[in-house]
């Protein structure tokens, strides 16, 4: 009798650029400040991507990183997934094409999602069916953003908020139950789409004089409503996917919420009584980066040493569309 498989995350990897830009960088730009930024978010610096350096090159270089510890070679590589809103090109190429080519995998899928700051939950849900339907045994996946490309810097609400960055994972076969990755849901309601939202230079406003006058091309925020919803719907999410997976928070060993602003990932933490050791905080280094905050958060809890392999996460994230999403892991990396 064949025994049954499972998918299992084997691998994180994460790239911030170099370039740090500080609260005190952003009030020479706009009419903001330091601690009034600090106050409502908890964000102290974040990474911004070099003029020459786009998304692709951010999610290469977190690739190549999540692959050598996975031990796999591209050539083992059966699929590649990015999610960004932030890619290359506005239509085609797919971000994730050109990723792919960066790493010589060659003649497998390769294609891009949208789920703004769900993006990373989404793709562990799609790599995780793509596994049990026995598609593929490797599948590259890959969170990245240079949000800096579609920021407005003279909008003082949005601009403070996001930064650039990249987290990949190797997600691959298990036939190891308690090694797998044990539940992933998402869900969407559109009726909030205006909440977050790039407005400009789709097919609904194409890009014309007025539009970019107006500078719809950049990312929008109604930061108050997103705040109220976010809270109650992070919050609602992990009690129910605790509840179907006959898990406790004490049954997790570290809490890994997306990572756009402290006071949200602060609120939800208390709600769930959740032990402050446990929460995973990368915001104030960072800022939000969207598709590739959780990645990012899970590497850094890897380079500090404080995952390993049998560690047991609890994802939770929330974004534009709007999206929302929770995972609930071991981590089987080396």
């Amino acid at each position: 009798m064949e025994k049954p498989i499972y998918a299992s995350l084997k691998s994180i990897g994460a790239y911030a650029p170099e370039r740090i830009v500080t609260n005190y960088d952003l009030e020479k730009i706009v009419d903001t400040n330091d601690e009034w930024i600090v106050k409502r978010t908890g964000i102290k610096e974040r990474r911004f991507a070099q003029d020459n350096e786009a998304t692709s090159d951010l999610a290469t270089k977190a690739a190549k990183i999540a692959l050598d510890r996975a031990k796999v070679t591209p050539k083992e590589v059966d699929m590649v997934i990015v999610a960004t809103i932030s890619p290359d090109f506005f239509c085609m190429p797919s971000t994730a094409c050109v990723v792919a080519n960066n790493l010589g995998i060659i003649g497998k899928p390769a294609f891009d999602i949208s789920a703004a700051c769900s993006g990373f939950v989404y793709l562990l849900f799609l790599a995780k069916s793509f596994i049990l339907a026995k598609a593929c045994k490797n599948i590259l996946i890959i969170g990245a953003e240079k949000i800096s490309s579609i920021l407005d810097m003279q909008d003082r609400n949005t601009c403070v908020l996001f930064g650039d960055g990249a987290g990949a994972a190797l997600v691959g076969v298990t036939e190891n139950k308690e090694k797998s990755i044990i539940e992933v849901q998402v869900s969407s309601n559109g009726e909030y789409q205006d909440f977050l939202i790039t407005p400009g230079c789709g097919s609904r406003y194409p890009t014309s004089k007025e539009v970019l006058e107006k500078r719809l091309q950049f990312l929008k925020m109604k930061g108050n409503e997103t705040f109220k919803i976010a809270v109650k719907t992070l919050i609602n999410d992990v009690v129910e996917i605790l509840e179907k997976n006959h898990l406790n928070i004490n049954d997790i060993d570290f809490f890994v919420p997306h990572q756009a602003n402290k006071r949200i990932i602060t609120a939800v933490g208390e709600a769930l009584n959740i032990a402050p050791e446990k929460v995973v905080l990368t915001v104030q280094k960072y800022g939000n980066t969207s598709a590739a905050s959780i990645p990012m958060a899970i590497n850094e809890l890897y380079e500090e040493g404080r995952i390993q392999n049998g560690s047991r996460l609890l994802l939770d994230a929330f974004g534009g569309g709007l999206t929302w999403g929770s995972a609930i892991l071991t981590f089987n990396g080396n």
